[in-house]
């Protein structure tokens, strides 16, 4: 004993160099140790100490769980409201969409996005409460924030910010911080998933833009859920809802709640997105989507939804390619469509003639079954994401409309991994030739008349013009994909 004293001694002296006041002993750690004890009582005591360290961490873990986390990771965000530029900092750590069931977080945070240039969007995790058609949101928080005030935006829930007429009727929505849960509207259902708030106004009906505006904006945002989320809808519109019914219940297994409607109940929930999250016009930009969505993800998606039966088209041996040629009633209408088909058939095409229709579901199936689809630019052309992976995609250009065709449905073909093949008409091929002369600026410079004037440019370029193709003009095109599916 007295040799583990004078070690004890010793090592006291050496972690409190404070209380020495004479020559300090030239004598190492491992000598010291050594000299007290064998080999066999070193292994025992390291082992002893290392034991007693992890029960220590142990226990310090269980008292102090509720007061420990990872790391926080932190965001600038940016406070515009009242006109004031505030800039604070938000622990992201919070925003985690996944809540234990039995914890809610007290410390309420919010990060609002108004710097993309599709849609804003709100985030708010913690003890989040929506009280119904009053189109407010509470984030509840016992503390006060970083900027030392209750602060509030306004969203509307639509991804097209900028287009005037499509956010006319979109609701605003008021997201608002509120410290004290005492001011707090009380809870009448608890939710233990997130929820997604998003609008179908803006130009629900076409089919363009319920995909590009809305649908996939929703995949993009809650399909990192896997299903466990809650959608909440204002400007609700019941036909929107019943012909996208099956793509929603894939993305959400509860029913939605139409918040126009939802006039007594106070909704709680542990996470909410407030609008959807928007790349750009008809695709993904998979380096800014959870998980690294692409529009390939999406058509996949959109396939299992449906359970279409083609993933891809393989090379073209035995059997006739199939060519579906889009047809429109109104404008950018084809003036000789049985001509068209006439001629794809004699170069060895089955040729389908359809227009759109609202059965959804056997829309779908007949596109899938395809490996060419064709259209004057316009909302059928949308159908192209049930094509399967590697077909062809051929658009007909109405004159003014290159900028416009590129954007919508061009680079978004290649980003669905479709082959894409475009058909630029000339005068001739347009009706606008019976109302102006060849040499006209309608023709020669498109832009020059409209100038990025959208009304002046719809009225005459896009409701105001149909086709009537050269066929013998169009042949090469047919025979160009033909090459393709044969060549692969």
């Amino acid at each position: 004993m007295s040799k583990e004293k004078a070690f004890l001694d010793k090592l006291a002296l050496q972690q409190n160099p404070g209380v020495l006041t004479g020559v300090v002993e030239k004598v190492t750690y491992n000598a010291i140790f050594a000299k007290s004890f064998s080999r066999y009582e070193q292994k025992k005591l390291g082992y002893g100490a290392l034991a007693g360290c992890l029960i220590i961490a142990f226990s310090l873990c269980t008292v102090f769980k509720s007061c420990i986390g990872p790391l926080p990771i932190f965001k600038l965000r940016l406070s515009m409201d009242d006109g004031l530029n505030v800039l604070s900092v938000v622990d992201m750590s919070r925003f985690q969409p996944r809540v234990a069931e039995k914890e809610r977080i007290e410390d309420t945070k919010i990060m609002c996005n108004v710097s993309e240039p599709r849609s804003d969007f709100c985030e708010v995790a913690g003890d989040v409460r929506i009280l119904g058609n009053s189109s407010t949101i509470f984030s509840v928080s016992s503390q006060m924030g970083i900027v030392g005030r209750n602060e509030s935006w306004t969203i509307q829930p639509y991804a097209r910010k900028t287009d005037e007429v499509a956010m006319r009727n979109v609701t605003k929505l008021s997201v608002r911080s509120l410290v004290g849960h005492e001011e707090a509207p009380r809870c009448t259902l608890n939710h233990r998933v997130p929820a997604i708030v998003f609008s179908t106004a803006g130009y629900t009906g076409n089919n363009f833009h319920e995909f590009t505006d809305t649908l996939i904006p929703l995949f993009i945002t809650s399909h990192q859920f896997h299903g466990e989320v809650q959608f909440l809808v204002t400007d609700y519109r019941s036909s929107w809802v019943n012909k996208y019914q099956v793509i929603l219940n894939q993305l959400s297994r509860y029913e939605i709640i139409n918040m126009d409607k939802d006039d007594h109940q106070i909704h709680c929930f542990p996470y909410l997105v407030v609008g959807l999250k928007c790349h750009k016009e008809f695709s993904i930009d998979p380096s800014k989507s959870p998980d690294g969505y692409s529009m390939m993800d999406f058509t996949q998606f959109l396939r299992s939804s449906y359970s279409l039966k083609r993933a891809i088209v393989s090379r073209i041996k035995d059997k006739q390619p199939r060519l579906l040629i889009i047809s429109r009633k109104r404008t950018r209408s084809f003036a000789n469509i049985g001509e068209i088909a006439n001629m794809s058939t004699s170069l060895g095409y089955e040729v389908i003639v359809a227009e759109a229709t609202s059965s959804l579901s056997q829309f779908a199936e007949m596109v899938n079954s395809c490996d060419v689809l064709m259209g004057v630019h316009g909302a059928g052309l949308t159908n192209m994401v049930f094509l399967p992976t590697n077909a062809i995609i051929i658009q007909i250009v109405p004159f003014g409309l290159d900028w416009l065709a590129k954007t919508d449905f061009g680079k978004p073909a290649l980003d669905m991994k479709l082959r894409y093949l475009e058909y630029k008409i000339k005068e001739e091929e347009s009706s606008l030739i019976e109302q102006y002369p060849p040499d006209h600026a309608v023709f020669r410079d498109p832009f020059s008349v409209h100038r990025n004037n959208w009304p002046l440019l719809r009225a005459l370029y896009l409701d105001n013009q149909n086709v009537k193709l050269d066929v013998s003009r169009f042949k090469p095109t047919l025979l160009k994909a033909l090459e393709l599916l044969y060549d692969q």
